[in-house]
């Protein structure tokens, strides 16, 4: 190799970085003010309410408009949060009415209207309190603070129609757009936290289902840490039915040995990945010009063996068009999806089983197999949809 070679190289790996900060970071909270989880009171009516309990490895702050940082704390903090969502005349399914002030208005964005700080303990009573026995956990994505995913899981859980009790397990992601590797790293500090919560869950009488929600850098976390559980072992714990992974950003090679090691019985494992996704091209370049999961094509090898071997559901959703410029919120931002991940969810049936028999629009694919259902996938099927198993 010569010595050009090498710098132009080094070069190239030092502009992807720079790109894909930016990139990526335009995925995330974006120009939201801080404090926007200042307590906001009365709740507008018509306003629905969306009450989550919060699990965390960030380091808390003597701030309540942001209570936690992105820094990485000492411990597992546990908070209760209600947030107010606008009656939903005022806006779009899948769309985040972002706070532009602090305290926020509930009448036109969203809001927090009640906050209660919990230990492990009352925080086990809150879930047989407020729950049906059926968890939804979501772990966000890069680039994301506290109050981002506040709120965009609040959306998810509201505009799903989810029956699942939710809760939130936040990282600890700085929230700015050249701290791609810190964040990253934050995901395997928060390693050991996750499996904790995992097992706690499975182990409390009053869980009788655990579904995991995971988003972009937050499907690294959630199959690292359930591959540690799953060596340790042997298997994953029976209450966790499905995993769902939206937008990946884990090394193609990577995640077929993650899979691998999850064990017999394992949970029900759905993909929803997009070939036009504009931040995972960036990750790709780089990682060394390694795939990433959440944009590979699904039809074409080693992926459609991969697939069926493992028996992972792939949703393509590259034919799905939303509002995000990047192609990297799909699971979020379009409604048919949400609703499609939701409804499953609430009827207590997989994402993917074959056996769907709504008129919702999305592309899917497992295994090579395409089924289109309605003209946003770019093709109108009769027949219910269908996944390939």
């Amino acid at each position: 190799m010569t010595e050009g070679t090498a710098s132009g190289r080094a070069a190239r790996g030092g502009l992807a970085a720079v790109a894909i900060a930016v990139v990526l970071g335009l995925a995330g909270c974006g120009g939201t003010p801080t404090g926007s989880l200042t307590k906001a009171r009365p709740v507008p009516p018509g306003a629905h309410v969306v009450d989550m309990l919060v699990v965390t490895t960030r380091a808390r702050v003597d701030d309540d408009g942001r209570i936690y940082s992105g820094e990485r704390g000492d411990s597992i903090g546990h908070t209760e949060l209600a947030v107010s969502i606008p009656p939903g005349t005022t806006r779009k399914v899948g769309e985040v009415l972002w706070p532009t002030s602090s305290p926020p208005d509930p009448a036109k964005t969203f809001a927090v209207v009640d906050r209660i700080d919990h230990t492990a303990e009352s925080a086990r009573a809150w879930f047989k309190r407020s729950g049906n026995g059926r968890a939804l956990i979501f772990v966000h994505g890069y680039n994301t603070r506290t109050d981002a995913a506040v709120f965009r899981f609040a959306q998810f859980v509201h505009d799903s129609g989810t029956a699942f009790t939710p809760v939130l397990f936040t990282w600890p992601s700085r929230g700015t757009v050249t701290q791609y590797v810190y964040d990253r790293e934050s995901t395997n500090y928060s390693r050991d936290a996750f499996e904790a919560l995992l097992r706690a869950a499975a182990a409390d009488p009053a869980v009788k289902e655990i579904s995991i929600l995971a988003h972009s850098m937050g499907t690294w976390l959630t199959m690292e840490t359930l591959r540690q559980m799953a060596i340790r072992d042997g298997r994953l714990p029976g209450k966790i039915h499905d995993v769902i992974l939206a937008s990946p950003d884990i090394d193609g090679d990577v995640f077929r040995r993650q899979v691998a090691r999850l064990g017999q019985p394992r949970p029900r494992l759905s993909l929803f990945l997009s070939r036009d996704d504009k931040a995972l091209d960036l990750s790709k370049l780089v990682a060394g010009d390694m795939e990433r999961i959440g944009a590979v094509d699904p039809t074409a090898e080693p992926w459609k063996s991969t697939f069926e071997k493992e028996n992972v559901h792939v949703f393509d959703l590259t034919d799905v068009k939303t509002s995000d410029r990047l192609a990297h919120g799909k699971f979020a931002a379009d409604g048919d999806v949400v609703r499609l991940i939701g409804g499953r969810l609430v009827a207590g049936q997989p994402i993917a089983d074959g056996k769907a028999g709504f008129g919702d629009r999305l592309g899917g694919a497992v295994g090579g197999t395409i089924g289109l259902v309605g003209d946003a996938a770019g093709a109108v099927v009769a027949a219910p949809f269908r996944m390939a198993e």
